[in-house]
């Protein structure tokens, strides 16, 4: 089948997260280091991310805590300062051959307007908080094979994760790009599952390539 449409995960997928960990560490009180340390062992036992919070601050209540960040004016928005470097110039490429390009990720509704003025050359974005569910959930991607009105087998995800990215959108019946970056990209790359992935790329700038290859 021919691939008519991307859909792009957006945390370590376009957006690096390096500041906003380092924000939380911050307002923790906790070390860089250290909340780096946590993540990475919440990440390799399969944990939900939100696992770190309970390891550096016991007890937290981390609903509050964003509320009180917010009020201190130090809420976390996506910026374009925090895209890499080759996510909009490969998005932009993609869109100028054709393909219908979506933005689908476990964001806040926020993320939305953000994505959108970072300049992504997109047909649609959503987020888990608008569609009110998260992935892995196969609701998830049977939403985004409803929004992008295509049939599963000529959509393409392309995520940094195997177990929120690639595993539910092969078992919906899309194809899976596993981009090995960030820190789920870099501890999943080494499990057998990660064999899974339809193809396997380093940067957004082998995308392409690979693309010629799948389709």
């Amino acid at each position: 089948m021919p691939i008519t449409c991307l859909v792009f995960d957006v945390g370590e997928t376009l957006i690096d997260e390096t500041r906003q960990w380092g924000e939380w560490a911050d307002w923790l009180g906790v070390t860089r280091l250290s909340f780096a340390a946590a993540l990475g062992a919440v990440i390799a036992r399969g944990e939900h991310h939100r696992k770190v919070f309970e390891i550096v601050a016991p007890g937290v209540d981390i609903a509050v805590e964003v509320q009180r960040r917010a009020a201190a004016g130090k809420a976390h928005v996506i910026e374009a300062r925090d895209l890499y470097p080759d996510a909009l110039p490969t998005l932009t490429a993609l869109a100028s051959a054709e393909y219908q390009i979506g933005l689908a990720g476990n964001q806040p509704e926020v993320a939305e307007p953000a994505l959108a003025a970072c300049g992504f050359a997109a047909d649609w974005i959503a987020s888990s908080a608008r569609w009110r569910v998260e992935k892995p959930s196969p609701a998830f991607f049977a939403k985004v094979i409803e929004t992008a009105n295509r049939p599963a087998s000529e959509i393409v995800y392309v995520g940094d994760r195997i177990d929120n990215d690639v595993l539910p959108a092969l078992a919906a019946g899309m194809r899976a790009i596993f981009l090995v970056r960030g820190p789920w990209g870099v501890i999943h790359a080494s499990g057998p599952e990660a064999q899974r992935a339809s193809a396997r790329i380093r940067s957004l700038a082998e995308l392409p390539a690979a693309l010629a290859e799948l389709g």
